[in-house]
């Protein structure tokens, strides 16, 4: 009774979030005085995380209204999404709800089971093909262009890509191409979870334009170079000890970095990781930085702390970093943590406004979010995308969150397997 009056209030606070989430967006929206572009991201049960988050978040930072919209069947799990690799999602709306509503975009984030259950929901196609009639930009990703859009007949006589595997999928009207990114007419497909910013930003740039492209990409701090093998500074290098499995804790708060966070919780779980995520918020649903697909964590960090890690390792987002630093229960943890010299980690806000006020980063060499590597005592590796010195892990921002998560899985798990790891992500 009490796990069923549990799972009854979360449903009930996802409801209640998603509202307000869209509240939120139509006054910014309306605030900005110029009408937003309104962007459908739908997902359901299955769908890759990382490729659904990258295109919300990004499409958010250039000023889109986007609603992220569940195809699942309603249930009583409300709007909560169980994507690929245990992550737990808030929807904004259910795709049932929003038939007759007007989009600038309809992206299709890839992933398996959640391609097939997009490509299953009637009131998504005739959404998607209602849009594509009357000129409407839409974009897939990963499996999504073979198994949905293909499927559908919505690229016929269009070059497109998707997941290599998926590429002898494509109907015979499709003019596959390998390539990370094709954009022909009002389609733009793309290949996976490594190429899921690339895709992101090419559609930025057909909703708004080169120039707005290039704004949003500049804080995002993406590789210069797409597709090559991603490196690691490191010094005073030291095996990463760990018996079995590696143990892995992710703390997550109000306002972290929704991409930073999903990239580690999917990559490291990929690569056989057993990843917690823990609240250090009064409650498991995180509202994300980006105030998109908010987070359901798997448990309170109280709980967690009652167990041991092989690794405690944190998203950046202001916001969250603060909160971070304010919980004296994770600062204990990851103090513990370094005084047994076991590693630990942190990303983008949080090797400056974490690690370093508390005394984690002394005699270390670290980076951090570029505006914000002025306040570490040691600069002098800032200007690496990814620092390993010792048995600490550094790095700078939702663009280099996934060489993060694989330098991780190198070190906890050897270069073969980040190598494999990569390839998978189609990220090399």
């Amino acid at each position: 009774m009490a796990a069923a009056a549990a799972s009854s209030s979360l449903v009930r606070r996802a409801a209640a979030a998603a509202s307000s989430r869209l509240l939120h967006a139509r006054a910014s929206a309306s605030a900005g005085g110029e009408k937003a572009k309104r962007v459908l991201v739908p997902v359901a049960a299955g769908t890759e995380p990382i490729e659904a988050a990258a295109t919300a978040d990004v499409l958010n930072r250039a000023g889109a209204q986007v609603t992220v919209a569940t195809a699942d069947p309603p249930g009583d799990d409300g709007l909560i999404v169980e994507a690929a690799y245990g992550v737990k999602l808030v929807a904004d709306a259910r795709v049932a709800d929003l038939e007759g509503k007007a989009f600038d975009l309809i992206a299709l984030p890839g992933g398996m089971p959640g391609s097939v259950n997009l490509r299953d929901c009637k009131a998504l196609e005739k959404m998607v093909k209602n849009h594509a009639e009357n000129g409407g930009l839409y974009g897939a990703i990963c499996a999504a262009p073979a198994a949905t859009l293909a499927y559908w007949g919505m690229l016929k006589g269009l070059k497109a890509t998707c997941y290599p595997s998926f590429m002898e999928k494509f109907t015979a009207e499709v003019i596959p191409v390998n390539s990370r990114v094709v954009v022909d007419r009002n389609a733009v497909t793309s290949q996976g979870p490594g190429t899921a910013i690339e895709f992101a930003l090419a559609l930025v740039e057909r909703l708004y334009g080169k120039e707005k492209m290039e704004e949003v990409a500049g804080p995002l701090y993406v590789r210069p170079q797409h597709g090559i093998e991603y490196t690691i500074e490191e010094l005073n290098s030291v095996e990463w000890k760990c018996s079995g499995t590696p143990q892995v804790l992710v703390p997550v708060a109000n306002g972290s970095e929704e991409m930073e966070a999903i990239n580690l919780i999917d990559v490291l779980r990929r690569a056989g990781a057993n990843v917690t995520v823990a609240s250090v918020e009064e409650n498991l649903q995180i509202v994300t930085r980006r105030h998109k697909f908010n987070l359901i964590a798997d448990m309170m960090l109280d709980e967690a702390a009652e167990m041991q890690f092989d690794l405690i390792v944190m998203p950046g987002g202001l916001q969250g970093a603060q909160k971070f630093a304010n919980t004296k229960k994770l600062v204990d943890l990851l103090k513990k943590q370094a005084e047994s010299n076991k590693p630990y980690g942190a990303i983008c806000a949080s090797p400056a406004h974490v690690l370093e006020p508390h005394g984690l980063l002394k005699g270390k060499k670290a980076t951090a979010f570029p505006p914000m590597s002025h306040l570490l005592t040691d600069q002098s590796a800032c200007e690496h995308r990814v620092v390993v010195d010792g048995n600490l892990i550094t790095s700078r921002a939702p663009g280099t969150a996934t060489e993060f998560s694989l330098a991780i899985v190198e070190k906890l798990l050897g270069r073969d397997k980040a190598i494999s790891i990569a390839k998978e992500l189609i990220f090399m």
